[in-house]
């Protein structure tokens, strides 16, 4: 697209900007200027700033704001010195709401001087293009606030209101030294979107850019005048300016698009259809880096993992079907994964895998599958990760056993088990790097299969992401070589170890 056409997009969209803006934001002709006056006195009333809100950005309030928005709000507000990090998911609104709550400020007097800084200076003042077009055009600010165009001081990058305050956009880099409204330096800067992709694959920069903001935005505060400062963005990758600032906030908010028991986080606008209509269309490392603030760094332990045809059962001495359930009984969310190992020559062969985020009844009905698809053919030994046998769990299998007719021989690991990332890192790395690990590429296209590689490659030393997969084949390959120092003829078929308890 050439430059002239897109310049023409771009004034169509502020076009059609504008126009929705006029059309939401209708004022009461017939309203008395008294009537006017005691109404905005109880919009601003400590309590009331969701109908403020609602009142003069009809265009933007399509939704109930959320009790982590409220919250935050309300925070915001009560602290005129702060330091408030919102490392809000994508459509959570941190963008808008912090507009509606500075330009508030601004119309209040509370505020004198905003810094809106962002990761280019072409980037900051399209940022503030809508705080710009709101005070030119938004007729009910202009009907309870009066007109906020200075002519002679109203440009793109930088404007001041008649109200008092003035906002100029800054770009990462550019030196805002210097600037006052009046007698007043900076007391308020809005950081928005200030990590680039490119930027964060290099610590450097990262280093570079938080020293740039220290020093050049957020000494220009006056020491004696209250300073507020708020961060928004996503933690899009372990070394990033907005991890940094969460070190240093008053209030820092992570909220992902959906809490630890897989529910929106924002149901009235974002719901678990549509959640889960994003998720069937982009990669897991997508979504949990753009909507759940886990980054994930593919293949720094395994750049990845490999698949080839298995052997007929017969040739394994034995199978371990090893399970990580996770320890959340029963919730949706949390990723759940069992595989079935066995050792052929020097190789290390899963024969079967499941991993999903699913329920504790479905985990179940995996070992059922498992048992039938062995087929009594060789023998296997069933194992679940300590200590998720609990009361729960055993009446659930003894409905599932009632109900398959044939008993589960589920049994405990109850090794004490080292810290997982080098647990794991140490007995599958070495195996995967050096070709002795491999997966039965039958399953490689199925769900389960795509969640059990994207678990692989996301496994790292600091990662957050889902390892369920990794930590099954983890204890199955550990099982395998404890149990293959014992005599194989006291190995038995479809039974657990006599001292264990079975269920």
């Amino acid at each position: 697209m050439s430059t002239i056409a897109e310049n023409r997009a771009a004034q169509n969209e502020w076009d059609d900007f504008l126009r929705n803006l006029l059309r939401a934001a209708t004022v009461d002709v017939d309203q008395t200027e008294a009537e006017r006056i005691a109404h905005r006195e109880w919009l601003e009333a400590p309590g009331n700033e969701e109908e403020w809100n609602k009142f003069f950005f009809p265009n933007y309030y399509k939704s109930e704001a959320a009790p982590f928005h409220k919250k935050s709000t309300k925070w915001l507000f009560n602290h005129m010195e702060g330091y408030l990090v919102r490392a809000w998911s994508r459509e959570m609104a941190k963008d808008v709401r912090t507009m509606m709550e500075t330009i508030r400020l601004g119309l209040t007097k509370k505020k004198k001087l905003g810094l809106l800084v962002s990761s280019s200076a072409e980037k900051a003042v399209l940022l503030l293009k809508p705080y710009k077009i709101n005070f030119e055009s938004n007729p009910r600010l202009i009907a309870y606030y009066g007109e906020q165009v200075t002519y002679g001081a109203w440009t793109e990058s930088a404007f001041t209101c008649k109200c008092g305050m003035a906002w100029v956009a800054i770009g990462k880099g550019q030196t805002p030294r210097g600037l006052r409204n009046e007698d007043i330096r900076p007391d308020l800067v809005v950081i928005t979107d200030m990590d680039t992709d490119e930027d964060c694959r290099n610590p450097e920069t990262i280093a570079k850019d938080w020293a740039w903001f220290e020093k050049a935005v957020y000494g220009t505060r006056s020491v004696s005048n209250p300073f507020l400062v708020i961060f928004l963005g996503n933690i899009i990758a372990e070394d990033c300016t907005i991890n940094n600032a969460i070190l240093m906030a008053d209030r820092s908010e992570v909220i992902n698009i959906e809490d630890e028991d897989g529910n929106s986080n924002w149901p009235e606008k974002n719901t678990q259809e549509m959640i889960a209509r994003i998720k069937s269309k982009i990669s897991y490392a997508a979504f949990m880096g753009e909507y759940m603030n886990t980054p994930i760094t593919d293949g720094k332990t395994f750049p990845d993992i490999y698949f080839k045809k298995m052997m007929p059962l017969k040739m394994y001495r034995f199978l371990v079907a090893y399970c990580d359930p996770s320890y959340k009984s029963g919730k949706k969310n949390d990723f759940k994964a069992i595989a079935l190992v066995g050792k052929y020559k020097d190789e290390y062969h899963v024969v079967k895998y499941f991993c999903a985020q699913t329920t504790t009844a479905i985990m179940l009905q995996w070992y059922y599958m498992i048992m039938k698809f062995v087929a009594f053919v060789i023998n296997v030994f069933y194992l679940i990760e300590w200590p998720w046998i609990d009361d729960t769990l055993k009446l659930e299998i003894q409905a599932a056993n009632k109900r398959e007719k044939v008993t589960l021989p589920l049994v405990p690991d109850d090794r004490e088990k080292p810290e997982k990332y080098f647990r794991i890192e140490s007995l599958l790395e070495p195996l995967n790097r050096n070709g002795h690990l491999w997966f039965n590429i039958d399953d490689k296209d199925s769900p389960h299969g795509v969640a059990m590689r994207a678990q692989f490659k996301a496994f790292g030393p600091k990662s957050k992401a889902h390892d369920d997969g990794p930590d099954a084949v983890e204890g199955a390959v550990w099982t395998i070589n404890n149990k293959s120092t014992r005599d194989p003829a006291k190995i038995q078929v479809l039974k657990a170890p006599k001292k264990a308890k079975r269920y």
